[in-house]
């Protein structure tokens, strides 16, 4: 059975609060132009140019909903520099009637610090089982950075879960982001729930689903084959000397 209800419905920014929209992050014209931003029950996409406020925007909304803000599931707290904006203070999750049993933080940028603290942890005397049998039982050290992304996605993400994804698609090969929909729909259809920034337009073909594209004049909802990602990639495809030539005059 399909989630009748998203697990988080939607954001609203606290403008009352916001001290000054002159210094970051409030100077990002996705939070200029924030009011509230309603989310898909299954799939949300967050898409845009870089410097728009992706990654800012995704890392706010985790660090509001209490995931850590270098990544990983609710009860990581490991921290190498605290680089995250204050933004999530000012932000209100609206939260659906239900809540989720599973939640993980992807974080493309900062992934290398979270294999590294799982791997501290196992090391050390527990009677517990090793953190890493829940992402495959296999070092995400000791794979390519490809491979590890995709034991986490195949291992750690269950049913139920809410799923907030940062440029998951950063090592992944193109066949290796088409199955990744693949293990999206797998999850969605358990009843999970996906908010993905990403630039991948294989990754944002999900058809279930709601793309916003983060502009200098805010944020626009979009179909896939309006995003430039889709048009350029597109474009470059089906024209690839025209492009290149004019791209080397």
């Amino acid at each position: 059975m399909n989630i009748q209800h998203p697990y988080l419905r939607q954001i609203q920014l606290k403008r009352q609060q916001v001290p000054t929209y002159n210094r970051y992050p409030f100077d990002l014209a996705v939070i200029r132009n924030l009011n509230t931003l309603d989310f898909h029950p299954k799939v949300t996409y967050i898409v845009g140019e870089n410097g728009m406020g992706k990654s800012t925007l995704m890392e706010s909304i985790a660090v509001a909903w209490g995931f850590n803000p270098e990544g990983g599931t609710i009860n990581f707290s490991f921290s190498t520099q605290a680089t995250h904006s204050s933004l999530y203070e000012y932000i209100q999750l609206i939260r659906g009637p239900r809540r989720p049993r599973d939640g993980f933080f992807f974080r493309a940028e900062s992934y290398y610090n979270l294999a590294t603290t799982i791997d501290e942890l196992d090391s050390q005397p527990s009677f517990a089982r090793p953190i890493i049998e829940s992402y495959g039982g296999k070092s995400l050290h000791e794979q390519s950075h490809g491979e590890s992304f995709f034991s986490t996605f195949i291992h750690r993400f269950g049913e139920n879960g809410l799923y907030i994804l940062d440029e998951p698609e950063a090592a992944l090969s193109p066949l290796r982001q088409m199955a990744m929909l693949t293990r999206i729909h797998e999850l969605v259809l358990q009843n999970s729930q996906f908010i993905i920034a990403t630039h991948s337009p294989i990754l944002m073909a999900y058809p279930d689903s709601i793309i916003y594209n983060l502009k200098p004049d805010g944020i626009e909802v979009q179909v896939l084959e309006e995003t430039d990602h889709y048009m350029i990639m597109k474009e470059f495809v089906n024209n690839k000397d025209r492009m290149l030539r004019e791209l080397f005059e």
